[in-house]
């Protein structure tokens, strides 16, 4: 999360009667139904991912049978899964604070993904993404006719085993976790570079969480090759990936460490001293 400035540097609405705060609405202006479905997402936390009925109606504030309701419209809708016991959220509740988060991301980071790619050659393209449950989610992006993935934008998603944000963005999850979002995906061969085998994934993202970036060698495009490193704010925690894609026709794999990686890296430390 970023520094937030106070509201009053902000400036005041031109009609204070329009600006709406908390305090100001009153209860024939709220939705009940929807204010309980968000308390009982708001009873899920770090520790406790996984609850009873009855834990989160005392956590939420509702009456058991309310609770229940909730829970199971989460699961109808895809943001939870229950084992007829327990249940817990599932990685498309992300989608309802992508609008803030990504926005966000995309603010703080886009001067640098500008800066990166002029000093990269013109035919690479310089992106950000973070992981949305098997697929990554671009949420910045600095590119020019005609280079890596000219197509893609902000907003667009591939999947995370193949792509070397993808990567990275996993190696930040526990092996199990990591499995996990592995087998809900539809692993294919996209090229005949692609590493499709599960394990050998596990042992390929094991590798990059040591060694701190990840280069994927045309497995999700022929003559394409991408390095990609974490993003961390300053408690140390990944909050991103930010990568460099270019052709092999104009560059070696070893020029993505030993030319492009330092310039990554600068641009990771000066992140780290504005994300919080």
């Amino acid at each position: 999360m970023f520094e937030r400035r106070n509201p009053e540097s902000i400036g005041s609405p031109s009609n204070a009667a329009d600006f709406v705060t908390a305090d100001s609405i009153i209860g024939r202006d709220q939705m009940g139904g929807f204010a309980k479905g968000l308390a009982v997402i708001e009873a899920f936390d770090e520790g406790s991912i996984s609850l009873p009925i009855a834990e989160v109606a005392r956590r939420s504030g509702l009456d058991r049978a309310t609770a229940r309701r909730c829970l199971l419209t989460l699961v109808n809708k895809g943001y939870a899964v229950s084992d007829g016991k327990y249940f817990s959220l599932t990685a498309r509740i992300i989608r309802l604070g992508h609008g803030y988060l990504a926005s966000e991301l995309a603010t703080a980071l886009r001067a640098f993904l500008t800066g990166l790619s002029q000093v990269v050659e013109e035919s690479s393209s310089v992106s950000a993404a973070v992981l949305d449950g098997a697929e990554i989610l671009y949420i910045g992006r600095s590119s020019h006719v005609g280079s890596v993935g000219s197509g893609l934008h902000t907003g667009s998603r591939l999947p995370a085993y193949c792509t070397a944000l993808g990567r990275v963005l996993l190696s930040a999850l526990g092996e199990q976790e990591c499995r996990s979002r592995l087998e809900s995906s539809t692993i294919r061969a996209i090229t005949p570079h692609t590493i499709t085998d599960i394990d050998r994934l596990i042992q390929v993202i094991g590798k990059v969480g040591k060694d701190g970036y990840c280069i994927v060698d045309q497995e999700i495009e022929v003559g394409a090759v991408s390095i990609a490193i974490p993003v961390f704010n300053h408690e140390g925690s990944m909050v991103a990936a930010i990568n460099v894609a270019i052709y092999i026709a104009r560059h070696s794999v070893a020029d993505l460490t030993e030319v492009v990686l330092p310039h990554l890296l600068a641009v990771q430390s000066e992140l780290r001293k504005i994300l919080i």
